[in-house]
């Protein structure tokens, strides 16, 4: 077996009502001015007031910044940068869904004195230390980024990037059912499809796969298939909240380790260009990059068909194994609702090109596919997808 090596964030709190230890975790890393970062939605949404009266009740001095949106944009982030750097918190909490806890990650890691310039730590490995302490609190069940060392922001108009360094793992991730209880079913549906990208690509990773992402990824597969319909039909059902969102978890810690590929590379210019939200994107594409996948994948993809107990329609080979787990993902997606066509969100048929141009710069995710994805890949791919 080859070498391996795993990390996490060190402290999980996770469970129904486990909010409540948000303060004395602050005060355990020491923190006394935090900084929340989130957005108008979650504040909205009457999530932010009790954990700022919670912190305040704690004798702790509360800054808030709210003005995180969908894919933020540079100029966000740097403002919220300066306003940690202004009113010298000592602490960053991370609250709401994957842009929020994206943005308070790096956050975190330039407000410090002698910071790096956020230009220059876009890649791998390129942050040189470690920033402020961070706890990040979970409100959506999809991204992981509670558990990851990565944050993708938006760079320019229509590009994405990524910033990838073990110095962006949080101190701590506070996961708490309660606070997904309130999604509406296509959040849920899009995230929890997100979720499951995360597991399917951590598990058929050309590069860094390891047999405990595999666990992971099985378990967080397992979970999120068993719940998701239940999650977007019943959406206080605390039982499948609590599953999905260990799901989530689950498959953020695989992928952090064994990273994702071209789905992520496709749906980037989705969401960069487009603005469809991060998991949409991916349940776009999902199918038909797996189809892609499948003459290199098939004998990992029927390794999870049978971890999930798929019933076999047709023979046991390998290849057969593989395309019923695709047409079962595919059949969970249609239940839970979600848009399957790019043109159903809006996406004109001449996009195609564009999409595939900006996709091909995703170099850092399309080395992990396990099957070589070129221009002309790429555009037949979007095309089936129209």
């Amino acid at each position: 077996m080859s070498n391996y090596s795993f990390q996490t964030v060190p402290i999980l709190h996770f469970g129904e009502g486990c909010l409540s230890l948000l303060a004395d975790q602050v005060a355990a890393l020491g923190g006394t001015r935090p900084l929340i970062v989130t957005d108008k939605g979650i504040v909205g949404a009457g999530l932010v007031a009790p954990v700022e009266q919670a912190l305040a009740e704690a004798g702790l001095t509360v800054q808030i910044f709210d003005t995180v949106v969908a894919d933020p944009p540079e100029a966000i982030v740097e403002q919220a940068i300066k306003l940690a750097r202004d009113t010298d918190v000592d602490i960053v909490i991370g609250l709401g869904g994957g842009s929020s806890l994206d943005t308070a990650k790096v956050v975190a890691a330039l407000a410090i004195e002698g910071a790096q310039s956020l230009s220059d730590i876009y890649g791998v490995a390129q942050l040189s230390r470690k920033g402020l302490p961070t706890i990040l609190i979970p409100t959506t069940s999809g991204t992981g980024s509670e558990v990851t060392a990565i944050s993708i922001l938006t760079t320019g108009e229509t590009t994405k990037a990524g910033i990838v360094s073990p110095h962006l793992f949080a101190d701590a991730a506070i996961l708490d059912p309660c606070l997904t209880l309130g999604l509406p079913a296509d959040v849920t549906a899009a995230t929890g499809i997100d979720a499951m990208v995360h597991a399917i690509e951590a598990f058929t990773g050309r590069n860094a796969k390891n047999p405990v992402s595999d666990m992971l990824a099985i378990e967080a597969l397992k979970l999120l298939t068993a719940n998701i319909e239940t999650a977007c039909s019943d959406g206080t059902n605390m039982a499948a909240r609590e599953a999905m969102l260990r799901g989530s978890m689950l498959a953020g810690q695989a992928f952090a380790n064994s990273p994702v590929g071209a789905i992520h590379a496709l749906a980037y210019p989705l969401g960069g260009i487009y603005h469809i939200p991060h998991g949409l994107s991916n349940a776009l594409v999902m199918p038909h990059i797996m189809q892609f996948n499948l003459e290199a994948a098939a004998a990992l993809y029927a390794e999870l068909a049978e971890a999930l107990n798929i019933s076999k329609t047709g023979p046991n080979s390998a290849e057969a194994r593989a395309q019923e787990l695709i047409d079962y993902l595919e059949g969970l997606a249609v239940k839970v609702n979600a848009p399957r066509r790019l043109r159903e969100v809006g996406i004109a048929e001449d996009a195609v090109d564009e999409l595939a141009e900006a996709a091909m710069l995703q170099t850092r995710l399309l080395v992990n596919n396990p099957k070589e994805l070129d221009l002309a890949d790429a555009k037949r791919i979007y095309a089936d997808a129209w």
